[in-house]
């Protein structure tokens, strides 16, 4: 017997055996077997769910003389021939390659002519979507008034694309991405009757990369088979897909999630010592991450994983605030490997920034970062808060400042030449700089290197925390670029002066006072406290 490659050597033959797509298969049945038959349909979703597949055995059904229960017989003349491609009457187009407007007129010339042999003449035509709009148009002249002997089947990825007057006359299949369940499944079934011998877990790591695709995920396991035999590891399954489940990612995350940087850093530091691939460690990771969000945020359906698991992640996060969730994710996808692939410190620096105390000082950025990461380790961490009277207090964590007629006036005013201006943008700055410098990551060799301190005329004031950043900045490439982004971003041009910080909690101080909330508040005879 000839050759063939797994997903075509089981692909379904019937609507029953088409996998995960309950609702349109059953919907197709019944239709068939009651004789309704609509002259187009049009079947969407993601590649690799069964829409052309779909197609061919509703060609199938709607010709085959001795259909049953709307399912064809698959042993007549007529459904034996259109499942090894050789039916005249079942034409299958390429509208990626035939998409031109002579292409849809030769074809509203020949639906004219009877079929051959079977009781319809069916024409597929997959990916719809790429004809011009010449030709879409002349395509619907045929399926305004087709022949009663003609079925149109349309086939698209991208229905967004599709004009809308085809898509109204026809009837509309989506075909669903298929669970990761369903696909492994699907996968352990071929593997027995292949006499493939290969984990429950590679499978499910397969189906996990597949993306929903059950095409992709039968040419995964194709290439895997076609390499290392019938016999398949869990090593050869990673190293083939490029992923790693890492056991470490789970005690990572709940490390970040309880802001037990201690922990954390001991693991991330083992990892690098393993030589781990540290960008798939951290999709690893992101991926783990944003689960806890969507457990947070009750959307755990999307999330395609067993009901078990689910309840775990709710528990973890339980009393986690949905705020930190999100910085978590952010600041670890955000991640770039580009500079140096094995160096632990982007890891790092990720994870004591974002399991740091969500509340945040008025004006306040990493001139503390020293204090509080020694604060975080020990499990503690202070305060700030502006004492206005006895009894009452403006904690640091208030976005709005008190509503007070002698202070109304000077929150919120901020330009340019104003220090706190600069603090509140400088997130937005550091992020322009992403991709610049030799090694295209200038962003995050300042992200957590320096802040903007004073403002000196048309001078801004730059506070290095080492002296290696401090000489890197001052060399005069990347201070001409960094100046350069300056104007761009704050709209006015500024010399930059590079300085070391010698007490970053003095500059803090500094800073607060600057800020017009605390400033005003200090003028109301209120006092700073540390506590």
């Amino acid at each position: 017997m000839e050759w063939e490659v797994l997903y075509r050597k089981w692909r379904p033959q019937t609507l029953a055996q088409v996998v995960g797509q309950h609702v349109v298969t059953e919907t197709l049945c019944h239709a068939v077997e009651k004789g309704e038959i609509g002259h187009a349909y049009l079947f969407c979703g993601p590649r690799g769910t069964g829409k052309t597949s779909t197609a061919r055995i509703l060609a199938k059904a709607v010709n085959c003389p001795q259909q049953k229960g709307g399912e064809p017989c698959n042993a007549c003349d007529i459904c034996t021939s259109i499942t090894e491609g050789r039916a005249l009457d079942v034409i299958e187009i390429d509208a990626a390659s035939n998409r031109g407007i002579d292409d849809i007129r030769s074809l509203r010339e020949k639906v004219n002519y009877s079929p051959q042999r079977a009781r319809y003449k069916v024409y597929i035509i997959d990916e719809v979507h790429m004809l011009t709009e010449a030709a879409a148009n002349a395509l619907l002249k045929t399926l305004e008034e087709p022949p009663e002997h003609v079925i149109f089947i349309l086939a698209t990825t991208e229905p967004h694309k599709v004009i809308s007057t085809i898509m109204s006359r026809c009837q509309r299949f989506d075909f669903r991405r298929l669970p990761q369940d369903t696909i492994a499944t699907k996968l352990e079934g071929i593997s027995h009757s292949e006499n493939i011998t290969i984990a429950p877990e590679s499978l499910r790591l397969i189906a996990h990369v597949a993306g929903g695709s059950l095409r992709d995920a039968e040419n995964i396991l194709q290439q895997l088979i076609a390499y290392h035999g019938h016999e398949v590891d869990a090593g050869q399954v990673e190293e083939m897909l490029g992923v790693s489940e890492d056991s470490r990612i789970g005690p990572l995350v709940a490390s970040i999630v309880n802001k037990d940087v201690s922990t954390g850093l001991k693991i991330i530091n083992m990892v690098g010592s393993d030589a781990v691939n540290l960008r798939q460690f951290t999709q690893g990771l992101v991926k783990e991450l944003r689960g806890l969000l969507l457990a947070k945020t009750r959307c755990g359906e999307i999330l395609d994983v067993a009901a078990d698991d689910l309840a775990e992640m709710e528990r973890l996060v339980t009393g986690v605030d949905v705020g930190f969730l999100l910085r978590a994710v952010k600041r670890f996808a955000d991640i770039d490997f580009r500079g140096n692939g094995y160096s632990t410190l982007p890891l790092e620096l990720a994870l004591v920034e974002c399991t740091l105390s969500p509340v945040v000082v008025y004006g306040e950025s990493s001139d503390s970062s020293s204090e509080k990461i020694e604060q975080a380790v020990k499990g503690e961490e202070k305060k700030e808060v502006v004492v206005l009277s006895p009894g009452s207090t403006v904690s640091s964590s208030l976005s709005k400042p008190p509503v007070s007629e002698d202070i109304s006036s000077t929150v919120g005013e901020s330009d340019a030449s104003d220090i706190d201006y600069f603090h509140g943008q400088w997130g937005r700055f550091i992020d322009s700089l992403r991709g610049e410098g030799s090694g295209g990551t200038l962003d995050a060799f300042l992200r957590s290197a320096c802040e903007p301190i004073g403002i000196d005329n048309d001078t801004l004031v730059l506070g290095f925390y080492y002296p290696f950043h401090k000489e890197k900045i001052e060399e005069p490439k990347y201070k001409s670029l960094v100046e350069k982004k300056i104007k761009e971003i704050f709209g006015k041009p500024y010399a930059v002066k590079c300085v070391l910080i010698d007490s970053k909690k003095d500059t803090s101080l500094k800073r607060s006072k600057g800020s017009p909330l605390i400033q005003a508040a200090l003028e109301m005879g209120g006092k700073i406290e540390n506590g």
